[in-house]
């Protein structure tokens, strides 16, 4: 079983890129899950046509000590993915970590938490030992990094690689950096930039995804662009980055750099 979790910045394209690769994993013919681990609980939103569905820690919360069956915390969306969202506290109260916990426990206890491939989704603007939570407890064994070239989104990913490397000295966590995604914001030498970035952390560029209409189109319709628009080039480089993943086996654990260094670097490319 691969388990590969995406980090990044909230609105750097996470969960579009989560969902476009679920969808390419499944055409490949591996039984995928998706867990949405996120209090906004959007992530699985594109496989299951624009329907929302409940969250774990919601029916926690509801049933309590109740039982809970598989059907009613794991949906099937295109092609067969398995949709989970974690969910989190209502607004200003409580921690947004907790639905992971409560999730992860849930599905382990339902014996869902299982696949080919299993994606994790997770919200990275801060690591906090919640959201941290996939890595710190040996569930995500590969993460990638999701950034554009845009400062506060090479500032987010490389927070994550701090946790990374602090949480890699664990005995219990397994996690490795497996690669920087770029999902491009069409900023100027944007590619080459993400690509420096990632050798300066120890790591490599594993994608180049660029910035198309027809992603918006995609989700106005309520699908991936795997399922949108399958022969379009945009669908062609979801592929190729899932394959790409599949094959990877250069994982690390990488050294972030300092914020005076970062901004040298980004700035050198502005």
């Amino acid at each position: 079983m691969r388990q590969i979790a995406l980090y990044g910045k909230g609105g750097i394209g996470k969960s579009t890129t989560a969902a476009n690769l679920s969808a390419a994993f499944a055409e490949q013919g591996h039984r995928v899950l998706q867990i949405g681990c996120d209090p906004k609980h959007d992530s699985t939103r594109m496989l299951m046509h624009g329907g929302g569905i409940p969250t774990a820690l919601d029916l926690v919360r509801e049933r309590g000590t109740s039982p809970i069956a598989p059907e009613e915390v794991v949906f099937i969306g295109y092609r067969g993915v398995r949709c989970v969202e974690a969910g989190g506290p209502e607004p200003g109260v409580g921690c947004a970590g907790r639905g992971i916990i409560a999730t992860f426990q849930l599905l382990e206890k339902l014996g869902a938490l299982e696949g080919d491939v299993v994606v994790y989704d997770v919200l990275g603007d801060v690591v906090c030992g919640g959201f941290a939570m996939p890595m710190r407890e040996g569930y995500a064994e590969e993460v990638y990094l999701v950034t554009s070239g845009e400062l506060m989104s090479l500032y987010a990913a490389n927070n994550i690689c701090k946790a990374i490397a602090r949480l890699a000295q664990h005995g219990r966590s397994r996690c490795r950096l497996g690669g920087v995604i770029c999902n491009s914001a069409n900023t100027h030498r944007e590619k080459e930039l993400v690509e420096r970035f990632a050798q300066a952390i120890g790591s490599f560029m594993i994608g180049f995804v660029p910035r198309d209409r027809i992603v918006q189109l995609a989700e106005l319709h309520r699908q991936t662009v795997v399922e949108y628009a399958p022969s379009s080039d945009q669908a062609n480089v979801y592929r190729t980055l899932a394959a790409a993943i599949l094959k990877n086996k250069q994982f690390t654990i990488p050294s972030p750099l300092e914020t005076d260094r970062l901004e040298a670097l980004a700035f050198e490319y502005a």
